[in-house]
């Protein structure tokens, strides 16, 4: 699976939200300033080039939707991010954002009792 530039992307983001839409409904969204039709367009033609977008057709006019879900795209990106900057380690990973100094202490809290959750769930299997 290709990654998304962050133009793609954006565009992804909203038609994951809406689960189908016209490129108007998509340009619609984005925020100020808003992008020209035909860059929208022609950035929706690439998504379902690379396999990302279908369409349904009415007339001269198409409806996109999703061809991947945005869980699947997350995982892929996850997993990119896991095999080149931590060595396929979730240790780094956990790691790097547990002495991230942006992070509350409600977060890392949440984080543990996740973690807490997963390790229960493996001991009972």
């Amino acid at each position: 699976m290709k990654e998304l530039t962050k133009a793609e992307e954006q565009i992804m983001q909203e038609l994951w939200e809406l689960k189908q839409a016209f490129v108007h409904d998509i340009i619609d969204r984005l925020p100020e300033p808003k992008p020209a039709y035909n860059t929208v367009s022609t950035i929706v033609r690439i998504l379902e080039k690379k396999g990302f977008v279908g369409h349904d057709a009415f007339g001269k006019t198409h409806r996109y939707h999703p061809l991947i879900e945005k869980k699947v795209y997350s995982k892929h990106l996850v997993k990119g991010l896991m095999s080149n900057y931590f060595s396929n380690s979730f240790h780094q990973l956990v790691s790097f954002f547990s002495h991230e100094k942006t992070l509350t202490l409600t977060e890392l809290e949440e984080i543990k009792l996740m973690i807490e959750e997963e390790i229960r769930k493996k001991e009972s299997t």
